[in-house]
C-alpha cells in the first residue's frame, strides 16, 4: 500500500512507496516539533512583551532563546515541505514541455536540494563542534551556543534524504519504471 504525497496535484506523485514512508513519518515528526517550538516562542515572545511593558520584567535571554530554538524550528521543515510537494516551481518554461522533461528536471532539482541539505548538515556539524570546543555560550543565559547550531543538523539530514528520495521517485518515473 502507498500512501499519496501530500498536497501534491501531479497525478504521476500520487505516491511514495514503502521506502518514503518512514522518511515521510520522520519528517512528518520533525515538522510537528519544529511547529510546537515556534508556538513555544510566540507564547514566551507574548509573556516577555507584556512583561516589559507592564511590569518592566521580561523573559530574561528572551532573544537568545528565540534565535537558538528558532534555528532548529527552521531547519525542521525542509523534508517535509520537499515530499509534500510544497517547494516554490516556477513552471513559466516547462508550461508545454514533455512529462518527462518535466520529471528530469525536477530529478535534477531534488538532487541539488539534497546536495544543499547535506552540505548545510556537513558545516551545521562542523560549526558546532567548533564552538563546543571555544566553549562559547550565551550571553545572558550561558547556554551553551553549540548546542543549539547541532539541533539544526537533523532537519538538514532528513532534507538531504528528502532529496534523494524525490530525485529517484522522479528519475524512476521519467523513465517509466514500475516499482
Amino acid at each position: 500500500m502507498q500512501e499519496p504525497i501530500p498536497g501534491s496535484s501531479d497525478g504521476a506523485l500520487s505516491a511514495i512507496g514503502p521506502w518514503g514512508r518512514p522518511l515521510l513519518l520522520a519528517s512528518k515528526a520533525l515538522a510537528l516539533a519544529g511547529g510546537l517550538v515556534f508556538v513555544l516562542l510566540v507564547g514566551m515572545s507574548i509573556v516577555s512583551i507584556v512583561g516589559r511593558k507592564l511590569a518592566s520584567s521580561p523573559v530574561p535571554g528572551d532573544v537568545e532563546m528565540l534565535q537558538m530554538c528558532a534555528a532548529f524550528a527552521c531547519a525542521s521543515f525542509f523534508a517535509y515541505c520537499h515530499l509534500a510537494g510544497g517547494d516554490v516551481k516556477v513552471d513559466f518554461f516547462t508550461a508545454r514541455a514533455s512529462r518527462r522533461t518535466v520529471q528530469l528536471l525536477d530529478a535534477v532539482g531534488s538532487l541539488l536540494f539534497a546536495l544543499v541539505g547535506a552540505a548545510l548538515a556537513w558545516r551545521s556539524w562542523v560549526g558546532a563542534m567548533g564552538v563546543k570546543e571555544a566553549g562559547e555560550t550565551s550571553i545572558i543565559l550561558g547556554w551553551p551556543l553549540w548546542i543549539a547550531q547541532v539541533l539544526m543538523v537533523p532537519g538538514f539530514v532528513l532534507m538531504a534524504l528528502a532529496g534523494l528520495y524525490m530525485a529517484g521517485l522522479h528519475l524512476r518515473l521519467a523513465l517509466g519504471v514500475r516499482s
